[in-house]
């Protein structure tokens, strides 16, 4: 089963508790973008879509830490780990539909 597309998000609020906001995106209509805040200048990363957006910068808004080198790192990665799991199922989906629609098979 797919759904269409669409963006989850979710506000826990409890008493004597930090609230948590929870952000997923399911869509392809999902702008990414970075750069660098002239305003700092420190670096930015967005995720936009219709419905929410969630910007990253460095910590305080200031100037770039060891932890948030850190963290730049780990999006780095995992974007890699991301566009390699896609790339795979694409190739994999991708042949079994050509498998299921053509009549040669």
């Amino acid at each position: 089963m797919s759904l269409g597309p669409y963006t989850y998000v979710t506000l826990s609020v409890r008493p004597e508790s930090t609230p948590h906001v929870g952000v997923s995106f399911h869509t392809s209509d999902l702008k990414v973008r970075a750069g660098l805040l002239l305003s700092g200048p420190r670096p930015y990363l967005e995720f936009n879509s219709q419905e929410a957006d969630v910007h990253i910068s460095t910590t305080g808004a200031g100037p770039v830490t060891d932890a948030d080198l850190a963290i730049a790192r780990e999006i780095f990665a995992a974007a890699a780990r991301y566009l390699a799991e896609c790339e795979q199922l694409h190739a994999e989906q991708s042949a079994t539909t050509k498998d299921t629609t053509d009549p040669a098979a």
